[in-house]
């Protein structure tokens, strides 16, 4: 039997040094935190389908940066593959029409929060592209002191 394939989208919402997280209000994993985005139809583009599950789901219009990361995930009962962006608020407020709550989180400490197992992936490449975001600046300082 073959299992379920799903491509989803998800949106890392970042406003200063906070990202956005929801938490999710049914099913198998409710009460676990992930980021906000869903599934792409077979017209869109990740990009596109990004814009309008965000529309759909927090009434904002967002604008979709830098691709991050595609997680792949076996959940118990399908496949997942994520593509996720960076993305920040060009107009509207976020608010839940899905989710059961939602909080910003600070960079430096994405990990206080339940993570659904593929959005554990996305905060391990967020730390990763911060820390090497860090070491490049800190590199780039040390060049114009000498």
């Amino acid at each position: 039997m073959d299992r379920r394939q799903i491509h989803v989208v998800a949106a890392i919402i970042r406003q200063d040094d906070q990202v956005f997280a929801t938490e999710r209000g049914y099913g198998d994993f409710k009460d676990w935190w992930e980021f906000p985005g869903g599934k792409v139809e077979a017209h869109e583009t990740p990009q596109e389908a990004l814009a309008r599950e965000i529309r759909e789901e927090l009434d904002t219009v967002i604008e979709v940066g830098d691709f991050l990361t595609t997680v792949t995930y076996a959940y118990p009962n399908f496949d997942l593959t994520m593509d996720c962006f960076w993305c920040r608020i060009a107009e509207g407020h976020l608010t839940l029409l899905e989710h059961e709550a939602a909080k910003w989180l600070p960079l430096d400490n994405l990990r206080q929060v339940k993570w659904l197992p593929a959005d554990v992936e996305v905060v391990e490449a967020i730390e990763k592209e911060l820390q090497q975001n860090q070491a490049g600046e800190e590199l780039e300082s040390e060049e114009e002191s000498k």
